[in-house]
C-alpha cells in the first residue's frame, strides 16, 4: 500500500510543479497580433532588451510586480495607492487596466483611453508576456 501512495504523492509534486509552466506559456501568433497593437504603446513604454522609462515605465517583469512599485519611476500618487492596496499585474488585471486605465486606477496619469476590443488586449498582453513582461524575465 505505501508504494502507490508514494507515486501518487510524486505524480501530484510534478503536476504542481508544471502548473507554473503551463501558465506562462506564450501564443506566439497571438504575440504577432499584439505587436501590432503594442505601436500605440511603444510612444510611451518599452519593452525588452535595454528598455528604459519614458513617459511611462518600461514594462520588462511588469505581469507579477506591484503596481506603482518599479523603482526609478515616478507614478501618480493614484498608482502607488493602488499598488500599496494589493494591486499587482497580472493577465487579467492589465487586460482591465487596457480597457479602460482610469477605471482600474481612478486618478492614474496614464492618458491612453483603452483598448475597447477584448482581442487587441489579449494579444498585447501576450505580447508584453513574449517581449520580457513576465516577472521572471524582467
Amino acid at each position: 500500500m505505501e508504494m502507490p501512495r508514494k507515486l501518487l504523492a510524486a505524480g501530484a509534486l510534478a503536476l504542481l510543479a508544471a502548473g507554473p509552466a503551463v501558465a506562462q506559456e506564450i501564443d506566439e501568433a497571438l504575440a504577432a497580433e499584439g505587436e501590432r497593437v503594442w505601436r500605440q504603446c511603444q510612444a510611451c513604454h518599452q519593452i525588452g532588451e535595454g528598455a528604459q522609462n519614458r513617459v511611462g515605465p518600461h514594462l520588462n517583469g511588469v505581469i507579477g510586480r506591484q503596481a506603482g512599485s518599479l523603482e526609478g519611476f515616478r507614478y501618480s500618487n493614484a498608482m502607488v495607492e493602488a499598488g500599496e492596496e494589493g494591486l499587482v499585474w497580472d493577465e487579467p488585471t492589465l487586460e482591465d487596466y487596457l480597457e479602460n486605465p482610469r477605471a482600474k486606477v481612478p486618478g492614474t496619469s496614464m492618458a491612453f483611453a483603452g483598448l475597447r476590443q477584448e482581442q487587441q488586449r489579449d494579444a498585447v498582453v501576450e505580447y508584453i508576456k513574449a517581449s520580457g513582461g513576465l516577472d521572471n524575465d524582467g
